[in-house]
């Protein structure tokens, strides 16, 4: 009698595990994958412009871009067609220009890629500072930036490329890191 009580025991437990297995596949088809939750956009806002003034520091900072999207899984901002003013007293006006650029959640570090051009001084300065790129993680409230990809610096008729750059807008200091060259096409005096 044990032997023939043990077989539909068995036979029991096998049918509930198979029931056990079919209905958690059966769940998870049903619901969305990880990814798409993190892909899930929360808002879009298109042709957004904004100002951030700080006034101790007599410090204003104006934005514009194309179209922000916020990602909530994340916390993260993504901008396209991005423009970027900084104006300060006793500093050079500070102009980026950038195709994208991604915001961490505190705001504190902002990632530029593709096309990006920072335009140090007025159009008219004759020690106007243009740099082009196509990486660079700010960092405002320091006003550091940085980049490890391909840079070129063109000052008057001066150009300096290299990879990898540090720009310090407070002390006005650029440290180029590897392969760096120059090229000046001033006159001999």
């Amino acid at each position: 009698m044990t032997q023939l009580f043990s077989r539909p025991s068995i036979w029991l437990i096998v049918l509930l595990l198979l029931t056990f297995w079919l209905d958690n596949i059966l769940q998870n088809q049903n619901r969305p994958h990880s990814n798409a939750l993190q892909q899930e956009i929360d808002y879009i806002i298109e042709n957004l412009n904004g100002v951030q003034v700080n006034h101790p520091l007599k410090r204003n900072r104006f934005f514009s871009a194309e179209k922000l999207t916020h990602y909530p899984v994340e916390d993260k901002t993504l901008l396209k067609h991005v423009h970027f003013t900084s104006t300060e007293p006793d500093k050079p006006l500070l102009r980026v220009v950038s195709d994208q650029a991604e915001l961490t959640q505190d705001g504190e570090d902002i990632f530029l890629t593709d096309n990006i051009t920072v335009i140090r001084g007025e159009d008219t300065d004759k020690d106007k500072v243009t740099l082009l790129t196509d990486f660079l993680h700010l960092i405002p409230d320091a006003d550091i930036a940085q980049t490890d990809q391909a840079v070129t610096v063109i000052r008057m008729k001066s150009t300096l490329s290299a990879t990898g750059m540090f720009m310090n807008n407070q002390t006005g200091e650029i440290l180029m890191q590897s392969r760096v060259k120059a090229h000046d096409e001033r006159s001999a005096r």
